[in-house]
């Protein structure tokens, strides 16, 4: 939910460019906080990180994270003992966040194909951490923390190559190279080059009651941007650089915006770490703009707004980068080796 609107069970459906699964934890995430604000999890009742893993038939990672940003927003509290508890106060929210209220008695996530299944939770983990350093990928101990074949990693790699996340050095190993400030400020050039472009083209596909719900939700955000969340700031960016720009129809262009909006995928996880570094957003506005320049029929006026919010944010994103790195120190994970 973004400033008091809930979305249909479409809309919030997580929509990742290049084939992406819906993250583990987030669906994770919404189904216990849906338990927890209809009453179906009582106050007082336990929860660990086992026991949601082995309810949901997922690893401990997502089972983990699920449960910290459960915390965060206030639905459960640490226990006496080992775990979590659910809170005796309910959040101030009527609802949680993109809360899935009619999945309140639901024991397991949507089945997927077992590279589907933990492709999203990796992508995530490993763009994220590219910021703090270069990272060897080991296949093999990859299939082993996921408890997968070989040819399941395999398919994910493969995947992750495809999206620009990893790839292979010298020594044909596969590599996540770091996020350097010149590499982060390289893939933004290549975004404003890349994304008004696809604007253009993708805008006489767009319908006037899609930029309207956008506008909404915008305004929505601005009015209670005290409220808002890293999973909010999430799909608000989605939706404008993912989802408007995928009506574009041209798929050679889309290809070559795929590898820039890997920062997309890490942005995921800066804005999970550190949704605060500035008072009130400042592409909230700068969204409004487009939206409101699409919605007037200046398409070439919006793709020029695109276009400068794009430059702009490519120094916000670099002091953002910074602040994480000096201030978050993620748990290590067995398949990623830091690289010297």
């Amino acid at each position: 939910m973004v400033g008091g609107r809930v979305a249909n069970a479409e809309e919030r459906r997580p929509k990742v460019a290049g084939g992406a699964a819906p993250r583990l934890y987030q669906q994770v995430y919404e189904i216990i906080a849906g338990q927890v604000s209809q009453g179906v999890l009582p106050p007082g009742r336990r929860v660990t990180e086992s026991a949601i893993a082995e309810q949901f038939g997922i690893s401990r990672a997502p089972a983990r994270q699920a449960l910290a940003e459960l915390e965060r927003e206030g639905f459960l509290e640490k226990s006496a003992g080992r775990g979590y508890q659910v809170s005796a106060s309910k959040p101030g929210k009527a609802a949680p966040p993109a809360g899935l209220s009619h999945m309140a008695d639901e024991q397991r996530l949507t089945q997927l194909s077992s590279w589907e299944r933990i492709y999203g939770e990796v992508e995530s983990e490993i763009a994220a951490r590219s910021f703090f350093a270069g990272w060897r990928v080991n296949e093999a101990e990859l299939a082993r923390f996921y408890d997968v074949s070989r040819t399941v990693a395999r398919d994910v790699v493969g995947r992750l190559q495809q999206r620009g996340i990893i790839r292979k050095d010298e020594r044909a190993r596969w590599v996540a190279p770091a996020m350097t400030p010149d590499h982060v400020g390289e893939l933004y050039e290549l975004r404003w080059l890349l994304e008004p472009v696809a604007l253009e083209k993708a805008a006489p596909r767009v319908s006037l009651e899609v930029l309207a719900a956008m506008r909404d939700h915008l305004q929505s955000a601005m009015d209670n941007a005290a409220e808002l969340t890293g999973p909010d700031l999430d799909r608000l960016e989605e939706e404008l650089h993912v989802t408007l720009l995928g009506h574009c129809d041209n798929r050679t262009l889309m290809q070559a915006i795929g590898l820039p909006q890997a920062l997309l995928v890490a942005h995921r996880f800066l804005y999970q770490w550190m949704p605060r570094l500035f008072g009130s957003e400042p592409f909230l506005p700068e969204h409004m703009e487009i939206v409101e320049r699409l919605q007037a029929g200046r398409v070439g006026d919006a793709a020029a707004s695109l276009q400068q919010h794009l430059q702009v944010s490519r120094q916000r994103a670099i002091d953002r980068i910074t602040r994480v790195t000096r201030e978050v120190h993620p748990h290590d994970l067995p398949y990623l080796e830091k690289l010297d």
